[in-house]
């Protein structure tokens, strides 16, 4: 055996680009072992993000004994699972694997790279996780674009590589089965998905996926501009779990959606994936921007660390209701629509005055999509101190973006439902009723649900004084 793909992610056999170049270079007769290492260190139990990552992980192993391929799971850390690996399998020749671009897996990538390299084993990294990968979307001159149009116009004009089915993989002959090799990390696998706090069998695996991709193109993407901010509705692709476990192929999403008729729905979805890679692009020739404001002329702002008031925002007790609405989604969904998680960092940021950083954890603990790139991207964004910010006189006001996007107050009362006898006319500012409407309403402010934390106006001036004297 002399050949190994490492899967770090990227649950799929078609389209997987470290496969593909391992079935380029393997002879007919020889086998490839597929491997995973399972690192304890890195184990966030009890999140969303960890019981989807794992429960994907176990439904495509599942998948794999059904073609008779073996995923070998290796407990401890990279290096100790490669020692490992290569006692069992001194013969080892070549190691594909599919990129790491930024975080802590470069360093792993090249702690790996080196010790295999000692033992004359080639490592061959594979770019699969973007449409245009860190460095094919650049200036002339060779430096990374820090504004996203520019970028955009270039990354409209690179020739996307198209969705590649190669059947010959789901052969059973051409794999590699050890199954004393995977025995330990079989059975630790197996307690943590018994263990998981939050059961997501349902909706882990290509077929769902799929599924979602299909329905998302034909039926709701030729509205995705005008549905996408709405949050009540069923109006965005939902498919971004999946691309983060690499359960479907970011090139399968691209080739179904641009092969779709023209529309200005479909402009708007495939501009959300520039969108993505261009938030990669920039963890990956920043890498400090996940712990300091890109601008460095906001690097010194005096953030606030009021943790009494970051707790409310937490727990959706901010008074204000879409607010409210999204922390409420995320606590309970491991998901929030992406209209409400620039509203919600907004109020974090503008409204409190609260460290993007604090925002930040806060969503990587809760979200099952969770990705540091754009998540990152993301909070500095809303906090108008990153790369193609909004400026920081923008500063969206709660309430009449409640009104604009929930309008009948149906997404508000589905996760705050102290509301839900609060009649459209107060929905956004319940705070407004009389105490005679609000023993009507039985909702009575101050009990049921909180006054505003904050005079949204006055907050606005206090965010205005807080950059410019930065």
């Amino acid at each position: 055996m002399k050949q190994v793909v490492w899967l770090r992610e990227e649950f799929r056999l078609m389209d997987n680009q470290a496969i593909l170049e391992a079935f380029k270079h393997k002879a007919e007769d020889e086998k490839i072992l597929l491997f995973f290492n399972l690192n304890p260190a890195q184990f966030l139990e009890g999140t969303y993000n960890h019981d989807y990552f794992f429960q994907a992980l176990l439904k495509f192993i599942e998948y794999l004994k059904t073609e008779g391929i073996r995923m070998h799971l290796i407990v401890g850390t990279p290096l100790e699972a490669w020692q490992q690996l290569i006692a069992t399998y001194p013969t080892i020749e070549t190691v594909f694997l599919n990129e790491a671009t930024a975080g802590n897996g470069v360093k792993r990538d090249l702690e790996v790279t080196a010790m295999l390299e000692k033992f004359g084993i080639k490592v061959k990294a594979c770019q699969d996780r973007h449409l245009c990968g860190p460095h094919a979307v650049l200036k002339k001159d060779g430096t990374p674009y820090r504004v996203f149009t520019p970028y955009y116009r270039q990354w409209q004009a690179q020739v996307k590589r198209r969705y590649t089915q190669n059947h010959s993989v789901k052969e059973e002959k051409h794999w590699e089965d050890n199954q004393a090799l995977s025995e330990k990390g079989d059975r630790l696998l197996k307690r943590i998905v018994d263990e998981k706090k939050y059961d997501m069998s349902h909706l882990v695996g290509y077929e769902r996926a799929a599924d979602l991709l299909e329905r998302f193109v034909h039926k709701v993407m030729p509205q995705y501009q005008e549905t996408r901010d709405i949050p009540a509705l069923f109006g965005t692709s939902g498919l971004s779990p999946y691309i983060k476990t690499g359960e479907i192929s970011i090139r399968q999403i691209w080739q179904v959606a641009n092969d779709a008729p023209d529309s200005l729905g479909k402009e708007t979805f495939l501009k959300e994936l520039a969108w993505r890679d261009f938030y990669h692009m920039i963890d990956t020739w920043f890498p400090k921007q996940r712990q300091e404001e890109l601008k460095e002329e906001y690097q010194t702002l005096a953030w606030c660390h009021d943790e009494k008031a970051f707790k409310q925002w937490q727990e959706g007790m901010t008074g204000y209701p879409i607010i409210d609405a999204g922390m409420r989604q995320l606590a309970t969904t491991g998901w929030m629509h992406n209209r409400l998680r620039m509203l919600t960092a907004s109020f974090l940021t503008k409204d409190l005055l609260i460290d993007w950083r604090w925002g930040a954890r806060h969503f990587e603990s809760y979200l099952l999509d969770y990705d540091p790139a754009s998540n990152t991207g993301g909070w500095q964004w809303a906090a108008s101190t990153g790369t193609d910010a909004v400026p920081y006189f923008r500063i969206f006001n709660p309430t009449t973006q409640s009104e604009r996007y929930d309008a009948k107050g149906t997404y508000i009362r589905r996760y705050v439902p102290e509301l839900r006898h609060v009649p459209d006319a107060y929905i956004h500012e319940p705070a407004k009723m009389s105490r005679a409407e609000q023993q009507r309403y039985q909702c009575i402010i101050g009990e049921d649900y909180p006054a505003p934390m904050v005079n949204h106006k006055e907050a606005r001036e206090r965010a205005l004084d807080f950059f410019k004297q930065s």
